[in-house]
């Protein structure tokens, strides 16, 4: 059975540390690849795979973030302090109504399916989370070694060529061990990968990660438009 979330939580927190001089004065959802911010690109994915509700968490230039969504039906939650992404998620867990949300790094460009429905389509409820992953032949922008190696029967290790593309489903329910106010969703996969319940979805398009200055024209070509 199948019940995917139509709910997203949209990290928008860090400092951008790789993109600089990019992030000096701009956070990076903003940057701008053929002619469209991040953050905006992520947004539409979402509205064209019919998720009616986001969360954007924000930290670093947070106010610029809010301004640029004035007027969407976006919830925007500023943190005094970095969370990382699992205490990201955590914060804003009783802002959602469903037991599994969508969650996006929203700092890559995507060419092909929408990542957000592939991720939808494949999506079981004996699973506890979902990552979108692509072997790291077939992306730009980020070199070997992988994240995971994913056996025949399913079973999801550390180490090997799938790489981890930002967008996953997780229940809401898995941060409730993790006592830490602060912490990576990296922690909870761990413990997920114990018991079986870490699942991957191959992206069959293509991806670019928007992490280095460099990159930028990488997710252009990606794209297959010129910047603007």
């Amino acid at each position: 059975m199948s019940d995917p979330p139509s709910e997203l939580m949209l990290f928008a927190a860090g400092f951008g540390s790789r993109m600089q001089p990019l992030t000096i004065d701009l956070p990076k959802p903003l940057i701008h690849v053929a002619g469209q911010s991040l953050l905006d690109r992520t947004l539409a994915l979402a509205h064209d795979a019919e998720i009616s509700k986001v969360v954007v968490n924000t930290h670093y230039l947070g106010h610029k973030i809010r301004n640029h969504l004035q007027g969407r039906p976006v919830k925007v939650i500023h943190e005094p302090e970095i969370l990382d992404t699992g205490g990201g998620l955590k914060n804003a867990k009783a802002l959602f109504k469903e037991a599994t949300v969508f969650t996006s790094n929203g700092d890559a460009v995507w060419s092909g399916p929408n990542p957000f429905s592939t991720l939808a389509l494949q999506w079981r409820n004996d699973y506890d989370a979902l990552l979108l992953c692509a072997p790291v032949n077939q992306i730009d922008g980020r070199s070997p070694p992988g994240d995971f190696s994913v056996s025949e029967g399913g079973k999801v290790t550390r180490g090997g060529d799938w790489v981890y593309l930002g967008i996953q489903i997780i229940r809401l329910d898995t941060l409730d061990e993790i006592g830490a106010k602060a912490f990576s969703l990296n922690v909870v996969w761990d413990q997920l990968m114990d018991r079986g319940t870490l699942r991957v979805a191959h992206y069959s398009g293509q991806w670019c990660d928007i992490g280095k200055p460099e990159n930028v024209a990488l997710g252009v070509k990606v794209l297959g438009q010129a910047d603007v």
